[in-house]
């Protein structure tokens, strides 16, 4: 084989040429080419120095960004609430919500969870105080695990002190 044929790269061989370009010189005289205006062209507002526009700006015309409708929102008051699957907690003994945070399966900073899903798990579950879908209680309990739930609130009491507030 002839040295043209076998294209070996070697650290010794490799050259520079054409990795960089020399910058642009604007203002040097008409035959460079960018000379007088320096490529700007003649008078206007990006000809002036610091004569630039705002991105998204269209003359004046009603912007491209302000034409578009506004749509959604992100709620204030129920972003501390997290779901989670039952195959998520396949494995773990006690579920509740230092567990769940330890295992870095919801972050520190969620006050509610619900776990979900109706897939067969192995390992027996005890959840508590945490609610629970129907078909996640029926593979926790098929599985030989239990759910401790939360005891709701007494409204009844709540009803009946506003009920001895109006009386006074």
């Amino acid at each position: 084989m002839s040295e043209e044929t076998t294209n070996i790269m070697n650290l010794n061989s490799i050259s520079s040429e054409g990795t960089s370009k020399n910058r642009k010189r604007v203002g040097r005289g008409i035959g460079s080419g960018t000379g007088k205006t320096a490529g700007r062209g003649h008078k206007g507002q990006k000809s002036r120095t610091g004569g630039n526009i705002r991105p998204g700006f269209e003359g004046g015309q009603m912007p491209l960004q302000m034409r578009l409708p506004k749509f959604g929102f992100s709620s204030r008051v129920n972003n501390n609430f997290k779901e989670v699957n039952v195959k998520n907690i396949e494995g773990m003994t006690v579920v509740n919500l230092e567990t769940l945070k330890e295992n870095k399966i919801i972050s520190k900073s969620v006050k509610k969870v619900k776990i979900f899903g109706d897939t067969a798990i192995e390992s027996k579950v005890t959840v508590e105080g945490i609610n629970v879908t129907k078909g996640a209680k029926e593979s926790i309990e098929k599985a030989g695990g239990k759910i401790e739930e939360i005891k709701p609130k007494d409204r009844v009491e709540k009803k009946e002190l506003k009920n001895e507030d109006a009386d006074k």
